[in-house]
């Protein structure tokens, strides 16, 4: 039998996230920090542990055929992969920085500057769209000194909180792309490797689906109910189970956590009474 070889990232922010998303799919996968290949044993896939900077090329040249990495790694990378899920955690911002006391009116203070980075593909394209001439110098690590030991005028990299731009004397002047975690894909998977990789990507989205929702319980008055059930629907309708106090009923939902707090005092309003709000491990849709 056929099985998926998938890189992640060996050591960094994705690491982490990567082997929780697999233990949230029920999937099992050995310790993989000593060696390159891990095997899962109830699930066939094998994950690869690499730089995350050679996780493109493996893909694109059959090595691994499905990889976990940062948007804005696989834009610099420039190979050609296809998108298999986006995967919505890891989310970032590339943005270009200046020295805080600097004055900055617009993208044409970049004219004749020079920019230190690690996305040189990226920012070089960037910059040619706005009709920016600067000088780019390409560096790994430690990108936010540039300014501050004379090498470069202005940097662009990675942004989450802006701490270290902070620590670093420096400001965010232009966001240049947004980036999340992206399960990419060999655009010549085999059908027996395709296969897989839909089971997995199957098990990727009830996982999203339940940590997007709520159960939800709850009792109220059976003349409630019409009301009740208006402002909560159900992933198709709410279930309503009769208590044994005359008149009163338990209504069981599923309600998107984002508007839940927005319906609480409705519910409260309408006679509802020891409301419940439970996790989902996994929902199927």
């Amino acid at each position: 039998m056929e099985r998926l070889k998938i890189a992640i990232q060996k050591s960094g922010r994705l690491t982490e996230d990567s082997q929780q998303l697999f233990s949230e799919c029920s999937i099992d996968i050995q310790d993989g920090k000593r060696q390159l290949l891990a095997p899962s044993a109830n699930f066939p896939i094998d994950l690869l542990y690499l730089r995350d900077d050679d996780i493109p090329q493996y893909i694109a040249d059959g090595v691994a055929d499905v990889g976990i990495l940062g948007e804005n790694v696989w834009i610099e990378s420039q190979t050609e992969l296809r998108i298999a899920k986006r995967l919505g955690f890891a989310k970032c911002r590339l943005s270009l920085a200046i020295p805080r006391g600097e004055k900055y009116e617009g993208i044409d203070y970049f004219r004749g500057k020079r920019i230190a980075t690690t996305y040189a593909n990226i920012v070089k394209k960037y910059l040619a769209e706005k009709g920016i001439a600067a000088e780019i110098h390409e560096i790994s690590g430690s990108v936010e000194i540039a300014p501050n030991i004379g090498l470069a005028d202005a940097i662009c990299d990675i942004v989450s909180t802006g701490s270290t731009l902070m620590s670093n004397g420096l400001k965010e002047v232009e966001t240049v792309m947004y980036s999340e975690a992206l399960m990419l894909a060999n655009h010549n998977l085999s059908p027996e490797k395709e296969a897989i990789l839909q089971k997995l990507l199957f098990r990727i989205e009830a996982v999203a689906a339940a940590k997007q929702n709520k159960y939800i319980l709850l009792n109220a008055p059976n003349d409630s109910m019409d009301a009740i059930c208006n402002i909560l629907p159900g992933m198709k309708s709410p279930t309503i189970l009769p208590l044994a106090q005359s008149g009163w009923s338990s209504l069981h939902s599923v309600v998107n956590e984002e508007i839940f707090w927005e319906l609480i005092d409705q519910l409260k309003a309408l006679g509802a009474q020891g409301i419940l709000v439970v996790p989902i491990e996994k929902m199927i849709l």
